[in-house]
């Protein structure tokens, strides 16, 4: 059995005294593990960093062994995600999402947008809205999307600001007023197409809303904790948030004392 495709890798374990097994979300075959002779070497371990987009040449005996992989970098991110705390913790949030699909199963179009988040990963003010959006692909692909499309109770498409915790399905904000208390708020800068930008509150909701189904609906079905890479991922924006704020602070009241 081979086959050659591109991937991006999610992660590696030591193997013996001198390989790797290999972890790879792959265009084509999904997410894929394969062992990687010598891969601890000087040479081999710059390229197996998580990030890294590699060309793979997978060999095995039977289609359900576990097989080799031959990996030649194509795009050595992992240097500069490694740069932000942001990067490293919302890369390894995605790679913990794409954990919970099944090995070998091809998710084309996720894999393409898991490249586009990796090259935008270490901007900071946006990686949040990345990886909030990459949330809501990961409950579509698991057959629990959230319908934000247009109003729950009203079929109206504007000015959606609810979600409902049972149905998973956007509510106006008229429409959803007298239960607000029980609804999770929707994001503006979620709703397709908007273009607008997200601040720090929003940012917040967005994860809120993200993370309840993905405890109603994953987590607890499955017995599993929601990986401790999203916690990171939160804090380390907030931290990015803060500093921001405070730098934004010291310059306005340098440019008042002046």
């Amino acid at each position: 059995m081979e086959w050659r495709d591109e991937g991006i890798i999610l992660g590696t374990r030591k193997h013996g005294e001198t390989s790797a097994i290999l972890e790879v979300m792959t265009r084509a075959h999904g997410r894929h593990l394969g062992l990687v002779r010598g891969g601890r070497s000087r040479k081999q371990q710059p390229v197996l960093q998580p990030g890294n987009r590699v060309d793979l040449l997978w060999r095995a005996r039977l289609d359900e062994h576990l097989g080799t992989f031959q990996a030649e970098a194509i795009e050595m991110n992992a240097a500069r995600l490694m740069d932000s705390a942001v990067a490293v913790y919302g890369l390894q949030t995605m790679a913990a999402h794409l954990r919970l699909l099944p090995e070998r199963d091809a998710h084309g179009g996720l894999y393409e947008t898991f490249g586009v988040m990796i090259a935008h990963l270490d901007d900071a003010d946006a990686a949040g809205e990345l990886v909030a959006r990459f949330e809501l692909l990961i409950l579509e692909e698991l057959g629990f999307g959230l319908d934000l499309s247009q109003c729950a109770a009203t079929g109206s498409r504007d000015d959606l600001a609810y979600v409902s915790p049972k149905s998973g399905r956007a509510v106006s904000r008229e429409a959803g007023t007298p239960w607000r208390d029980k609804m999770l708020a929707l994001p503006a800068f979620l709703h397709r197409g908007s273009g607008l930008r997200a601040d720090p509150a929003a940012i917040e909701d967005a994860f809120r809303l993200t993370g309840f189904f993905f405890v109603r609906h994953v987590y607890e079905p499955r017995a599993i904790e929601a990986p401790g890479a999203r916690a990171g991922f939160l804090a380390s924006l907030r931290k990015h948030y803060a500093s921001r704020k405070s730098a934004a602070v010291e310059a306005a009241t340098g440019e008042r004392a002046v």
